[in-house]
């Protein structure tokens, strides 16, 4: 069972990594893993919350930068997160 905690850790990690890639906010990844992923928002909260005690130089940088851009519509949203499923998938399945 331990091992497919850890293995569901880092299927997190790596879906949050790609709303990070796709400059989402951290509200924007937890609503997004909720509705596309089924992923429990205060998971993605938590792993979002230690991986940002593990990089705190990189997510005070993004931060930054997230404050200064515009928000992404809906839509365009929507295909990202499809896109991160589908990319998560292909992968778990490797």
């Amino acid at each position: 069972m331990a091992g497919s905690s850890s293995s569901a850790s880092y299927i997190h990690m790596h879906m949050i990594e790609k709303c990070l890639i796709f400059h989402m906010s951290k509200e924007e990844c937890v609503e997004a893993l909720s509705k596309h992923a089924n992923v429990t928002p205060v998971i993605t909260s938590t792993v979002w919350k230690e991986l940002e005690k593990e990089n705190k130089e990189f997510f005070k940088a993004y931060e930054e930068r997230q404050s200064k851009k515009e928000q992404m519509s809906e839509e365009e949203t929507n295909q990202m997160i499809q896109k991160i499923i589908s990319d998560s998938s292909k992968e778990a399945d490797d």
